[in-house]
């Protein structure tokens, strides 16, 4: 076994996760990125109160920015309470930045949330991913896709 192996990692922990993004986007390439927060974002977090379901990324002025992330208040923070919506720096490289740049203008791309974890470091990150938006008649082939193999994995179990 890996000596990273993320099961058996105690500080590893998923936060938020996104499962509409692969049925609604073919997924081409993702990305781990790291999220700028204040403190009592990071303690509702541990909490568990986040969602990344209706978010994006988005390359403006040279930053990466996630939009419409909620993250839940932090019920014993009194004086520095966050807002639950507010846009949040993500941390890449440069070089990932043009990349993503480039991906979103030039080619019609997407940035979807895919899942937002604590690492094994106790860091908080979020994995995104470089999308294209799929059409009603892709939708309808992968869930044909994703039921005959359901179907057929049945048939391989009953010897039928």
């Amino acid at each position: 076994m890996a000596q990273g192996n993320t099961k058996s990692d105690p500080n590893y922990k998923v936060i938020a996760e996104n499962r509409r993004a692969r049925y609604d986007y073919a997924i081409e390439d993702d990305l781990e990125c790291g999220i700028i927060l204040e403190g009592s974002e990071v303690k509702s977090l541990r909490d568990g109160g986040s969602n990344i379901a209706e978010s994006y990324a988005a390359v403006e002025d040279g930053e990466l920015w996630l939009v419409n992330s909620y993250i839940a208040p932090y019920k014993q923070a009194r004086q520095f309470k966050h807002e639950e919506r507010r846009r949040r720096k993500l941390l890449v490289s440069r070089k990932e930045l043009s990349n993503l740049w480039n991906a979103t203008s030039r080619k019609g791309m997407t940035l979807v949330p895919l899942v937002m974890y604590f690492n094994h470091r106790g860091m908080v990150k979020l994995k995104i991913g470089i999308a294209k938006g799929k059409k009603n008649h892709d939708k309808r082939a992968s869930d044909a896709k994703r039921d005959w193999g359901r179907q057929k994995q049945r048939l391989l179990r009953h010897g039928d």
